[in-house]
């Protein structure tokens, strides 16, 4: 609330002439912090080229170059195509998050020369004058000039709640809000000085932390590392005693030994599905501004929705005007229209209300018909009302509120059963009344005389219906939270078909203990006269409950609960601190968006699962096969060359297929235990059956050209067994995933049937034997796989 005096407005102030920008850009005094959405491209082409992992294949593979053949080193060459196809899939990302974050850019209103205009963050020059209305964010440091009712929250800058009054010489801070009123402030201190420029950098990084997925990743990296370094020693001592007389050899098998042990892929797959969702999503004109933010969104199960801007698009239009006691509909119609030239920014209700009184139809501006205000309150959601006092063409003074009848209202007021009747069709209501109290009187609207009823209507967004259901087919439960009146809101949403909508609560009798809070939410769908505080505490409630919640919104009410849930979601036509805070931005306003992030993010944690199940199983085996190699004082079964095959036909090309295939599996948390608890056992048991192969084989096969047999036969059985893991990760089976695992199979017998293929990749099965002891040995490990994945199944269902 503010009075229009010259000791709070500063009127007339032109801001900056051309020549003091010029002057002012001249001298670097610009606020030139680039806008950053993502790593730049050195960063992300160091991120994937210089990893523990592939320092450790890049040794390998120059030992390998210098001992030979060059066969050997083909997974050398694998590791070079894997880090390309990272770095230009997150370029690619790059690109897209970049270009959307231009789109979504904040644009503050500069005044200069007199006029004011819109301009990118970047042209503004110390010293410029920023103009603020509801919603704006703070974009640099400054001192108040300027300042009608201009309440700020710097909530998220000192954690206190509650917006401050600020008048001419007050500090504006940047990465503050407007919550009320209207102002201008001159900016201070510019570009990386300003702590909006620390604030933007962290809003829009591209990062991929906070994400249980990726950490689960560095988790078990960090196993395989420590299980690695012993292992691998043991075989190189191992390897070099038994084959003492071909160091060449003993160097390959050790390799051979050492390679697949390391799960490169793992991390690349990641990398990649997370970029392509960014990607996928950027096409549809949403703004991932946290990498994480996928992930985050496919494991909630409650999202709280705001009604205005959600369900309902943003206009407004007046449906009725009914007079109350007898009131003069002329007499109300100008006092609505000096209540509407009040307010230099209306919200979207006092923009309808003067859509349809404009300055016009009572002759002229606000004030031409002799209506001159002398006080203004805007509109604050705490409080439900707006106001602002008048000397009439008369001479007498008036003051007029306009805000929710049943708070200005004494309870059981004739009017509320009306106003009950018109909210149960759905429609808005706002109450227009004279009040005897001073304006800033906090008993202004404790005794109010009623003049008429405002109905309005909202337009309800065409996709709402189809995105809730949605989200009930999913089991995410949706809870539409909003500071209207809780009947209007529940027949709004039950115009859309959300279950629970015929009992909607309102919030000023929710409980304010915790636990007794997050009951009642848990029970109901639909929730009314929510303050801005409310929401923030009914989001901590339901996680205290141990729900994942999003939370989605467009208006400066939302923010401190767009900034606690587990994921913030904002539109793009949102206040620009909405915008900052949320992860996920809807550029086009789309709350049918919603969907396709949910499943980007299934997607890739469900997809990532699987991989990761083939990756690790391998890395299991691996290991297994050196300590047993090491114990049985024999020869590594396999030179790098067959493990190359190996993984490139089980592993390498099916993870490729399988990390980007549709997945509408629903996110289940402990991803590494849900992982580990399959690959294990599986890696135990094709490591197991290769090596009773190999050791079988070197029983049968005696002579020259023994090694090169028992090897033959060890790899069939291998690939037998991980080709069957393949099969399991696969399920459930689609067509393209059968002939997936089909088209393995082949490529494998190709390589066995083709004579310069078997040179190659130095496979040859030798009689008849051999090859079939291997094959039954594979089938009865085919068969201990099923019984695991039966049993990992049933655990993970209990």
């Amino acid at each position: 609330m503010t009075e229009r005096t010259d000791t709070d407005v500063v009127t007339g102030s032109p801001g900056l002439t051309g020549a003091e920008v010029a002057e002012r850009v001249a001298r670097g005094e610009v606020n030139d912090v680039p806008v950053r959405s993502s790593r730049s491209t050195r960063e992300i082409v160091r991120a994937n080229v210089f990893t523990r992992f592939n320092a450790i294949i890049g040794v390998l593979f120059l030992v390998i170059l210098v001992v030979g053949p060059i066969q050997d080193g083909l997974f050398g060459f694998v590791i070079v195509a894997n880090t390309a196809i990272g770095i230009v899939q997150e370029l690619r990302a790059k690109r897209t998050l970049d270009s959307l974050a231009v789109i979504g850019e904040a644009k503050p209103t500069v005044r200069r020369e007199g006029e004011a205009a819109e301009i990118s963050t970047s042209e503004i020059v110390l010293g410029d004058l920023i103009e603020l209305g509801p919603g704006d964010k703070v974009v640099v440091d400054g001192e108040i000039v300027e300042a009608d009712g201009l309440e700020i929250d710097e909530s998220l800058l000192t954690g206190e709640a509650d917006p401050v009054l600020k008048r001419p010489g007050d500090p504006a801070m940047s990465g503050s809000f407007v919550v009320a009123g209207g102002g201008a402030f001159t900016a201070t201190k510019v570009g990386r000085e300003a702590y909006a420029a620390q604030l933007a950098e962290e809003a829009s990084r591209f990062t991929l932390v906070n994400s249980e997925l990726r950490n689960g990743i560095s988790q078990i990296l960090k196993y395989v590392t420590w299980m690695m370094v012993p292992t691998a020693v043991g075989l190189i001592i191992s390897q070099f005693t038994v084959e003492s007389h071909d160091a060449r050899e003993a160097v390959r098998r050790t390799v051979g030994g050492i390679v697949p042990m390391v799960p490169e892929g793992l991390v690349l797959l990641t990398s990649v599905a997370f970029a392509i969702g960014v990607i996928r999503l950027g096409r549809k004109q949403c703004l991932v501004q946290e990498l994480p933010a996928i992930e985050g969104l496919a494991r909630v199960d409650v999202v709280c929705l705001d009604k205005t801007g959600t369900l309902t698009e943003g206009g407004m239009d007046v449906a009725d005007l009914r007079m109350l006691d007898g009131a003069d509909p002329q007499y109300v119609a100008r006092a609505l229209t000096a209540l509407g030239g009040s307010d230099p920014r209306p919200n979207a209700s006092l923009q309808a209300i003067i859509d349809a009184y404009p300055p016009s139809a009572a002759g002229g501006d606000a004030g031409s018909d002799g209506w001159r205000c002398t006080e203004a309150l805007p509109f604050s959601s705490a409080r439900k009302y707006s106001g602002a006092a008048f000397n009439e063409p008369d001479g007498t003074s008036s003051t007029w509120l306009l805000g929710a009848p049943d708070v200005l209202l004494p309870t059981g007021h004739a009017s509320l059963a009306e106003i009950d009747q018109l909210n149960d069709e759905g429609l808005r209501v706002l109450l227009l009344a004279r009040t005897e109290a001073p304006l800033g009187d906090a008993r202004a609207a404790a005794a109010v005389s009623p003049y008429a009823l405002v109905v309005l209507e909202q337009r309800l967004r065409p996709d709402a219906g189809d995105t809730l259901r949605y989200f009930a087919e999913q089991e995410v439960h949706a809870k539409v939270i909003s500071g209207d009146n809780a009947v209007s809101v529940g027949a709004v949403a039950g115009k859309l078909g959300l279950p629970g909508a015929q009992a909607p609560v309102d919030a000023r009798h929710l409980p304010a203990d915790r636990d007794e809070m997050a009951g009642v939410l848990e029970a109901g769908a639909v929730f009314g006269r929510v303050t801005p505080q409310q929401k923030r505490d009914m989001v901590g409630a339901l996680q205290s409950r141990g729900h994942n919640v999003a939370m989605t919104g467009d208006g400066v009410n939302d923010v401190l609960a767009l900034k606690d849930a587990d994921i913030g979601v904002s539109m793009g036509s949102g206040s620009e601190a909405t915008r900052a805070v949320a992860q996920i931005v809807l550029l086009d306003n789309s709350f049918a968006t919603l969907p396709s992030v949910v499943a980007e993010g299934r997607r890739v944690i469900g997809n990532i699962t699987r991989v990761a199940t083939l990756f690790l199983t391998k890395t299991v085996y691996s290991v297994l096969l050196a300590v047993l190699v090491v114990c049985w004082q024999v020869p590594y079964p396999f030179l790098p060359r067959h493990l190359t095959l190996l993984s490139t036909l089980t592993i390498g090309v099916p993870a490729f297929f399988l990390a980007l295939a549709p997945n509408k599996e629903r996110a289940r948390p402990h991803f590494v235990r849900r992982v580990m608890r399959y690959a294990t056992p599986a890696g135990l048991i094709c490591g197991t059956a290769a090596m009773l192969s190999y050791l079988l084989a070197r029983h049968h096969y005696t002579g020259s050209g023994s090694l090169d047999a028992e090897t033959s036969a060890a790899t069939l059985t291998l690939f037998l067994t991980e080709l069957w893991v393949l099969a399991i990760v696969a399920r459930p089976y689609t067509w393209w995933r059968i002939a997936l695992v089909l088209a393995m199979g082949l490529g494998f017998l190709i390589v066995l049937v083709t004579p310069w293929l078997q040179s190659f990749f130095a496979l040859k099965l030798s009689g008849m034997e051999g090859p079939w002891t291997a094959v039954v040995i594979a089938v009865v490990g085919a068969v201990l796989l099923e019984f695991v994945w039966a049993w990992v199944r049933r655990r993970d269902t209990d």
